[in-house]
């Protein structure tokens, strides 16, 4: 049975290197940073990961998830997005609430607490981020999706999802009248900075290209 802090390392991992590829590769500083840790500190965990055979991983060389490894932090994923979407569907919690305490849920290892979960939502698909949520065997739904920088003047899109999931994003973005499904018409974009004029029921909202290249959406 893997620790909290071995299951958090393979998540980080299959973060970095791609939920949906296999082959992604990522270097010991980058992991350390993705978890605020000390590089030595991230290495002696490599080093338990690769004897367990979760890892493959060298000394100052690329690391990358074995195939066990990869299910495994997969599962962690579908847990934490299972229970991000029940903690907003079924008890009220706003979207920039759900991710810290889904963090501490998602260690729960009653598998069969999982399915009765995934059960119970209705084998929901995404998370209340727009986040694809495995299925038990490992399959994510593929959706195409655009940044909203790459929207075209005088079209209308449906919000999907959000690349940024930080609470201070989420709020800001929720301030303007912004969320999943949330559809918008994209007035002007403006050369100088790439900032866009957006109609959001009926009102009009000034948004930064930053903002925009972290809001995924689709044309409706």
């Amino acid at each position: 049975m893997l620790s909290d802090t071995e299951e958090n390392y393979l998540k980080a991992l299959l973060r970095i290197t791609g939920e949906q590829g296999s082959g992604g590769e990522a270097g010991t500083n980058q992991l350390a940073g993705r978890l605020n840790v000390r590089p030595a500190t991230a290495t002696d965990m490599l080093k338990k990961l690769r004897e367990k055979q979760l890892v493959n991983y060298e000394k100052y060389g690329k690391i990358s998830l074995t195939d066990t490894g990869r299910d495994l932090a997969v599962a962690i994923i579908r847990k934490h997005r299972l229970w991000e979407t029940f903690l907003f569907d079924k008890l009220g919690f706003s979207w920039d609430e759900v991710h810290e305490v889904a963090e501490q849920l998602e260690h729960i290892k009653s598998d069969k607490l999982v399915e009765r979960l995934d059960r119970f939502l209705g084998f929901p698909q995404f998370d209340p981020h727009g986040d694809a949520i495995p299925t038990a065997e490992g399959d994510y739904v593929n959706e195409a999706r655009l940044t909203l920088t790459e929207a075209t003047e005088q079209q209308s899109y449906i919000i999907i999802a959000v690349k940024d999931n930080s609470p201070s994003f989420l709020q800001y973005v929720s301030e303007i009248g912004m969320s999943i499904h949330s559809q918008v018409h994209v007035i002007q974009k403006y050369a100088f900075d790439h900032s866009m004029a957006l109609d959001i029921d009926g009102k009009t909202v000034n948004i930064s290209d930053k903002v925009a290249q972290n809001i995924y959406c689709k044309p409706v």
